[in-house]
């Protein structure tokens, strides 16, 4: 059974989810905080230290705008879905506890060839108010799903930085880092399971790109925004190669005014998160 095309355009929710102050305690430990200097970011990693109020990472968002989708995507083999591209909106900043009522749609799939890109947008909105709060947009690839005959989808720009970063950050990621992450609700056994993951054709299980993401975002916000979450306004970025966890990752910047273009690199130079913006809100 090829993939399902008749879910595009059908809206899937309201769907109602909450969080805690543990949660997002959790999510941020999860994408690395406090591992270099567990005094370093304790905004986000305690509730509790004397004169610090708690904060949430803004890359938490994504998990705020997930739901479950209650549509048929298909009969194909899960091994073969990897995460392709991420991008959120943030409208404001995000309480470290609270509630959204989250609705998605598939807005496109489309035939990559060797793969289809199936691409959904989400809006978790106040559920008291209606009020926007994060708009996600999130594409997977489905390894071996092309050729179809559907249209190749459109495509973004992103000029190539023709000079040497204007920042360059390097952070530590666990060898334990996607047991820590899946605890924050993503437990596809690609990221635990060794069995699953030589079928999807790795060698051990790999990081969560949404881990990545996070880590990523994390040296976006203490670097350009003054580690503060209400001037982080928007992020994307397209998932371009595995990580390992335990390995580390080294996030390059180049500075425009108020946005900024970024790559995810390992230290071989492999880049595993490509085509990355930032919008940061000025001080």
């Amino acid at each position: 059974m090829p993939l399902n095309l008749d879910v595009v355009a059908a809206e899937s929710g309201p769907y109602e989810r909450s969080w805690t102050s543990t949660d997002t305690l959790l999510y941020a430990v999860g994408v690395g905080a406090g591992l270099d200097d567990p005094l370093s970011e304790l905004p986000f990693t305690t509730e509790n230290s004397h004169g610090v109020r708690q904060s949430v990472l803004p890359t938490f968002a994504v998990l705020v705008a997930q739901a479950p989708g209650g549509r048929d995507l298909g009969d194909f083999d899960p091994a073969m879905m990897v995460h392709a591209e991420q991008a959120f909106e943030l409208h404001r900043p995000l309480p470290a506890e609270g509630r959204a009522s989250v609705t998605s749609k598939v807005t496109g799939i489309y035939d990559k060839g060797s793969g289809a890109l199936v691409v959904i947008e989400a809006v978790a909105a106040d559920p008291g108010t209606g009020e926007p709060m994060v708009t996600s947009r999130s594409s997977v690839f489905v390894r071996g799903e092309g050729g179809f005959g559907g249209e190749r989808g459109p495509r973004d720009e992103w000029p190539e930085p023709d000079r040497d970063p204007d920042h360059r950050l390097t952070y530590a990621t666990r060898p334990e880092q996607a047991l820590l992450y899946r605890l924050s609700g993503d437990r596809n056994p690609l990221h635990s399971d060794p069995a699953f993951a030589a079928r999807a054709g790795f060698p051990r299980p790999i990081l969560h790109g949404l881990c990545t993401y996070g880590v990523t975002g994390r040296a976006l916000l203490h670097t350009l925004a003054g580690s503060d979450p209400a001037r982080f306004a928007a992020m994307s970025g397209r998932f371009s190669a595995p990580v390992f966890p335990g390995e580390a990752l080294t996030v390059s910047m180049w500075v425009d005014g108020d946005r900024a273009r970024f790559r995810t690199a390992k230290d071989d130079g492999t880049v595993v998160i490509d085509r990355g913006s930032v919008l940061i809100r000025p001080a």
